[in-house]
């Protein structure tokens, strides 16, 4: 399944760092996050890497542009229901980040692929609070 649209939770140094690297892939991208702050934040440390990378004449300014033409910023997690896949770097709490894979489960399309950035997802857990998806 090609990804079209690919979601990220969370823009951090993690999150805006995998939203860069996907939207340099050529893939649009929705880098989210709990408020407006965050995500300008995210979006701001995406374009100063960049520009560095323009000074260094690693890429064109061009480039550049169209790189972070396909960074679309959001603070409503309902807007990763056109995602193919998603990936949580967001919160270590691990109630918060069941919670927003519940919400994803439900706003997502089946054939999305949910991922978290975390090492280990306690399985025992996750299996019984798991909400019925099966990938």
């Amino acid at each position: 399944m090609p990804v079209k649209v690919f979601g990220v939770i969370g823009a951090g140094q993690m999150g805006n760092g995998i939203a860069q690297v996907a939207a340099a892939a050529s893939v649009n991208v929705i880098m989210n996050d709990i408020a407006e702050e965050f995500v300008e934040r995210g979006r701001a440390t995406i374009d100063k890497i960049l520009s560095r990378n323009v000074e260094k004449e690693k890429i064109t300014s061009e480039e550049k542009d169209a790189i972070l033409g396909r960074v679309q910023t959001s603070v409503d997690v309902n807007d990763m229901a056109d995602a193919d896949f998603v990936v949580e770097a967001a919160t270590e709490k691990e109630e918060i980040k069941f919670q927003l894979f519940r919400d994803l489960n439900r706003i997502c399309p089946p054939e999305a692929i949910l991922a978290t950035k975390r090492r280990r997802f306690p399985s025992a857990e996750s299996s019984h609070r798991r909400a019925g998806r099966t990938r």
